[in-house]
């Protein structure tokens, strides 16, 4: 007796992210520009119309009507499936199983689940496609910041925040590194060389993801960021919670400082006029005079000079008063010093950070005493 053709599975989006990490693979189904804009977590692009051909059948829709698109929408998407089963499918083993996705969970995830579907595969297809997922991030991260334990890693500019965050994460803690996320060292001169900022969208899913994997019971590591990290914004909720949460104070030295942040900005050594051109957002702040000076410091290669110059003139001023808006509870946090620019110094202050959130047992165990 013949078995039954198999039919795809409709699964509302709460199903879906229920079952987000067990699937064989997440198939986001529409084009590549649609993908990179934003996309399920750990989902690959295998497209049934590419970014051409979908402003094609647009325009058609638009100008001759819906049955000519959907008939000229139905023979590329035939061909892109048949290429994608000789490609990219090729090797799918039997018991595969994925979860497949468009737009709005419509035509073009259902031509691709239903024909995976009868070749014997349990496919399952997510009932209103991303536009689902999208409104569920933005209901959770208006909702799960709150619920969360956030310890705030505060410290002037240069004091080793990213790198004990690091380090932390090393030592088993649970962090939230938002400028690792963003790709962008959260200032004026945070730019990262040749690398791209994700989008609003996707900084948001990546934000989603780390507090969908997160463990409400432990602590979350945060450096105290301002609310945008390069053109990446930090939800309301969630740096709402951040502010409000307390934390430890780095303190290191100025020496220290400048170690840690010549070896950061290495592009900027290795390229003084990248340099330059990023100091000009600062002449509105401090005028063409002292930019000049800090880009003929650049020019002929007074590193250290520079650095220091560029905390005291321009980065300490600019964290004090940063934190005092933003951060109220901040002479409450508890001081760590970072003793050196070292992996050995780094290791110790992260440790004491971590002794920090212990409970105290007795009054000599205070978190004053490390």
């Amino acid at each position: 007796m013949t078995a039954k053709p198999r039919d795809a599975q409709s699964v509302s989006i709460d199903q879906a992210i229920e079952s987000l990490d067990r699937y064989s693979a997440i198939i986001d189904a529409r084009s590549p520009g649609e993908f990179a804009l934003d996309h399920l977590p750990g989902a690959i692009n295998l497209p049934v119309l590419d970014d051409a051909q979908r402003a094609h059948i647009g325009t058609l829709n638009r100008h001759s009507g819906s049955f000519e698109a959907k008939r000229a929408g139905a023979a590329l998407v035939s061909r892109n499936i048949a290429d994608l089963l000789e490609g990219a499918l090729a090797d799918k083993p039997r018991d595969w199983q994925p979860l497949v996705y468009c737009w709005r969970g419509g035509n073009r995830s259902g031509s691709l689940a239903t024909i995976l579907a009868r070749i014997g595969w349990r496919v399952q297809v997510i009932e209103g496609g991303y536009r689902a997922f999208r409104r569920q991030v933005i209901s959770d991260l208006a909702i799960w910041p709150a619920g969360r334990r956030f310890r705030v890693v505060a410290g002037r500019t240069g004091s080793g925040k990213s790198l004990l965050l690091e380090e932390l994460a090393r030592q088993g803690a649970q962090v939230l590194d938002l400028e690792a996320l963003a790709r962008h060292r959260g200032s004026v001169l945070g730019h990262l060389p040749d690398e791209a900022q994700p989008s609003q969208k996707h900084f948001e899913t990546l934000l989603w993801d780390f507090l969908r994997r997160s463990d409400p019971a432990r602590p979350i590591y945060v450096e105290s960021e301002s609310r945008k990290v390069g053109q990446c914004q930090v939800p309301e909720a969630l740096i709402a919670a951040v502010r409000g949460a307390t934390g430890v104070h780095i303190q290191a030295a100025d020496a220290v400082r400048c170690e840690l942040l010549m070896r950061d900005y290495q592009h900027f050594i290795r390229d003084p006029e990248r340099l330059i051109g990023r100091l000009q957002a600062l002449i509105p702040h401090h005028g063409h005079a002292r930019v000049g000076e800090w880009a003929q410091m650049a020019q002929t290669g007074q590193w250290s000079t520079l650095v220091l110059g560029l905390l005291s003139g321009h980065y300490d001023p600019a964290y004090e008063g940063s934190m005092r808006r933003n951060f109220a509870a901040l002479a409450q946090f508890t001081p760590v010093t970072l003793a050196g620019a070292d992996t050995a110094a780094l290791a110790d202050a992260a440790a004491r950070i971590l002794a920090s959130d212990l409970t105290p047992t007795d009054p000599t165990d205070s978190p004053a005493s490390v």
